[in-house]
């Protein structure tokens, strides 16, 4: 499987001319975002939870191969702040899962105002056992309490892997391995134009995934930088950045780099 790389989101005004042409309406984004990118991260489900109706048409609007990610909604993470889960995850799952095969990971990102103690521990820990358990989730603390053994030994447990966040070229986690797969977001570069990531910082997160994760592993990267267009063009970067390093990735013309493109939809289909 290849990295799959693809940007938080999709629809932005400020793409245009980016990466949908001039003459192409909003109505069929998605579908020109999905011939130059096998992933997505739908981050506005965060806001609002789509229906499941909503979700099985992106499903259908999408082809064999393609995988969106959904960032679980702020109800669960922010306002109900993990607690009492079951009721909020199975409500989730009931919409998203119309995605059917294009279902990737979720992400739980975790409100920066959010501490650890023993209470919130134990919350993520019945929170992640109300998914099912064929379902990917990553988690993506924000307060630097979380970086302690008990937090690597429970994600290591279910499966999930720690979210690697990356803010202004740095990460804003320990890299730990906690699943065989990994969720990598990049946030803000410091290059110019603003909010950019250069080649080096690219070069350098290309080389900590490919040291961390063999090549059948599942990771996923999405670049959340979106003013101007600027997750567009690191996304690109980053595809050939890592075939220069031998690892599979998906080229934003929807061609295979690394591989055999047919072999890889197969795989992601299986």
């Amino acid at each position: 499987m290849p990295v799959l790389v693809g940007t938080s989101g999709w629809q932005y005004r400020d793409w245009r001319g980016v990466l949908y042409p001039a003459g192409c309406p909003q109505r069929l984004w998605l579908e020109e975002y999905a011939r130059h990118f096998i992933t997505v991260e739908n981050n506005g489900a965060f806001y609002r939870l789509p229906t499941a109706e909503t979700f099985a048409e992106w499903r259908d609007r999408t082809p064999d191969g393609f995988v969106m990610a959904v960032k679980a909604s702020r109800y669960l993470t922010h306002i109900k702040r993990l607690r009492e889960p079951q009721e909020p995850v199975q409500r989730l799952m009931s919409h998203a899962g119309a995605l059917g095969p294009r279902l990737g990971p979720i992400l739980l990102q975790l409100p920066p105002t959010l501490p650890l103690d023993a209470e919130t521990l134990a919350s993520l820990d019945a929170c992640l056992a109300a998914f099912p358990a064929s379902t990917r989730v990553a988690v993506e603390p924000r307060h630097e309490s979380w970086w302690t053994e008990d937090v690597r030994a429970l994600l290591e447990r279910r499966s999930a892997a720690l979210c690697w966040a990356d803010w202004r070229a740095r990460p804003g986690s320990p890299l730990w391995r906690t699943a065989d797969w990994g969720y990598v977001r990049f946030h803000v570069g410091i290059a110019n134009p603003w909010p950019r990531y250069g080649r080096q910082a690219l070069t350098t997160w290309a080389r900590r995934i490919t040291d961390t994760w063999p090549e059948e592993a599942d990771v996923y990267a999405y670049f959340n930088n979106d003013p101007g267009g600027a997750a567009v063009r690191d996304a690109e970067t980053f595809i050939r950045v890592l075939v220069a390093r031998h690892r599979q990735a998906y080229q934003p013309d929807g061609q295979q780099q690394g591989h055999d493109q047919d072999a890889a939809v197969d795989r992601a289909k299986a």
